[in-house]
């Protein structure tokens, strides 16, 4: 089926709408705003504090919370109104998404510009948003109680989510912009390309751990790791203990551990994706192939580049800048990654 145009750049705008969702995210998580709303309002909460006497009750609320009394402790109002900010940004951005998917949706619907792979699709799509949100909540509740932050495994686990929500519905733009014309059946190629996709997201996966337990303020040098290539808590045998795993914010073990997983498969993978990357450019295929073969070649190299800087500045705070920038272009190397997943698909459907 061709889709219209409208139905096009709906998705496109869809996928632009869920990076920026991501983006939101991920500044959210790196000022520590996320448990700076203690509800979870769905239609009161569309609306912000309007009064100086409704900020000062929800200061009360965050006052009440582990993370206030052990890490915000005397922060002022308006400290509290600029990490509120972004929790509320993130909510209200998750809701203009929907109104904006839905109503579109149901109108495509009743005029049958739609087919029955796309709705299969998307229906993927909104259940995975529906289950970001409902574990997004959960994740905060996680920092509500005992915890002054939100717990890491929880959030690696609702960016994960969010990540599968953006793939369905990159994987049903691509196919709306008939890609389906540039695209060819060339098994060994497609093989790689899904090795390499996997590979990935694995690395972000690590990466999410990472900035949750705020692994890099732990060992801020490079090449080494605080001095050693392998730190010397992991070859500790007493240190290793499910406790220790649990409760990773009072003991050095998963920090470090986290922290060699994520850098050492960071180097497997930027030599996967460098030999990879040259092997297509030296095939003959369409230019679309190279296009994407081309972007995802100067995002590894640049995520290369920025996680290297994330290290060296993180003496005392992570730097929000190059945090932002290096989740962004995760996310960007996902896309290219997928494009050319489908673009060496074994078959047309």
């Amino acid at each position: 089926m061709r889709y219209r145009p409208v139905v096009r750049y709906w998705l496109l705008a869809g996928c632009f709408l869920l990076f920026m969702q991501i983006f939101i995210g991920g500044i959210t998580r790196i000022t520590g705003s996320g448990l700076s709303i203690t509800k979870w309002e769905i239609v009161t909460g569309s609306l912000p504090p309007m009064t100086e006497q409704a900020w000062r009750e929800s200061f009360d609320l965050y006052k009440a919370t582990p993370q206030y009394e052990k890490i915000n402790q005397g922060i002022s109002l308006s400290k509290f109104k600029f990490i509120y900010f972004w929790e509320y940004l993130h909510r209200l951005w998750a809701r203009i998404m929907g109104i904006i998917f839905i109503i579109p949706f149901l109108i495509f619907s009743v005029k049958g510009w739609l087919d029955k792979w796309m709705f299969r699709q998307l229906g993927f799509m909104f259940l995975f948003a529906c289950l970001a949100a409902v574990f997004g909540w959960i994740m905060v509740a996680s920092g509500l109680v005992d915890r002054p932050w939100v717990n890491a495994y929880k959030l690696s686990l609702h960016l994960g989510i969010a990540l599968c929500t953006y793939g369905f519905l990159l994987w049903a733009t691509i196919r709306a912009f008939d890609m389906d014309l540039s695209s060819m059946s060339h098994t060994l190629f497609h093989r790689r390309t899904k090795l390499l996709l996997a590979a990935i997201i694995l690395q972000i996966f690590f990466g999410a751990v990472v900035s949750g337990m705020r692994a890099a303020l732990y060992y801020p040098t490079w090449p080494d790791i605080g001095g050693r290539y392998l730190p010397a808590v992991l070859l500790d045998v007493d240190s290793w203990s499910m406790a220790a795993i649990i409760d990773y914010d009072q003991d050095a073990l998963m920090p470090a551990l986290i922290h060699v997983l994520h850098r050492y498969w960071g180097y497997v993978v930027y030599i996967m994706g460098v030999i990879y990357s040259i092997s297509l450019f030296r095939y003959p295929l369409r230019r679309r192939f190279y296009v994407f073969n081309g972007l995802f070649l100067v995002f590894l190299n640049l995520q290369v580049v920025v996680g290297i800087l994330i290290l060296l500045n993180s003496q005392t705070t992570i730097p929000i800048f190059y945090g932002i920038i290096h989740q962004s272009i995760a996310i960007f190397i996902l896309s290219a990654l997928l494009c050319l997943v489908y673009l060496f698909k074994r078959r047309t459907d």
